[in-house]
């Protein structure tokens, strides 16, 4: 998947979640190239060590600069976005919208959303994964420093740390690149996003003793402070 490229076709992936180890839910990706643009469609369904709750993401993205055109979140069982962000290169506007409340602000460089900012974080260059990068989200700027690469299901993987936030990224090395695990900061410990992968037992050696528990957390993230890659 390029999103510099355009995407070829759609692409769909499933993830398990996990916090402390334990069940917490399931979430679905859909990347499908459009007209207008490449849209992301995510459903996230919580539960088991969380609280039951369901949340869904829509991007969409500018596939020439991986940047953001639109961004919505909706809960629940509510189709109607609670939030929305529109990125209008015509009128030169930000326009959020979060609920009733509606405000614009000048559109003076690109900005990635959260899903955006996953997507481009597939599409980077090998060669510029040592190089930290500050993007711009609305609310502020995003640092990327990439980490040591790391091991996903027996795959190679970048691996990134995002901050504010905290969160870390493992892209897959080789193509197509996939998002192979995503540990976001929670109110209730870090949730960790670990892809499923079809015949994934197969294709990492673990039979030794803990193997079938691995193949659901993953590995650990990175121990002590985020180190640059060198």
């Amino acid at each position: 998947m390029s999103v510099r490229g355009g995407v070829a076709g759609p692409e769909s992936f499933a993830y398990t979640l996990t916090l402390g180890g334990r069940y917490a839910g399931t979430q679905e990706w859909v990347v499908r190239p459009e007209r207008s643009g490449v849209v992301t469609r995510v459903q996230t369904e919580f539960g088991g060590a969380l609280p039951a709750a369901r949340k869904v993401q829509e991007s969409r993205l500018d596939p020439a600069s991986g940047q953001s055109v639109a961004y919505a979140e909706a809960e629940g069982g509510n189709r109607r976005p609670h939030f929305e962000t529109l990125f209008d290169a015509a009128t030169g506007l930000v326009t959020l919208r979060q609920g009733k409340d509606e405000a614009t602000q000048p559109l003076v460089e690109g900005y990635h959303d959260p899903l955006s900012l996953l997507l481009w974080l597939r599409s980077r260059p090998q060669e510029a994964a040592s190089v930290p990068l500050t993007v711009r989200m609305v609310g502020g700027r995003v640092h990327v420093q990439a980490l040591p690469d790391s091991d996903v299901h027996g795959l190679a993987a970048h691996v990134y740390f995002l901050r504010p936030g905290g969160a870390y990224v493992y892209v897959e090395r080789d193509a197509p690149h996939r998002l192979l695990r995503l540990i976001q900061p929670s109110d209730f410990g870090p949730v960790e996003a670990l892809l499923t992968l079809e015949h994934a037992g197969a294709r990492r050696e673990h039979s030794r003793a803990g193997g079938a528990r691995d193949a659901v957390r993953g590995e650990r993230p990175p121990p002590g402070k985020p180190r640059r890659r060198r």
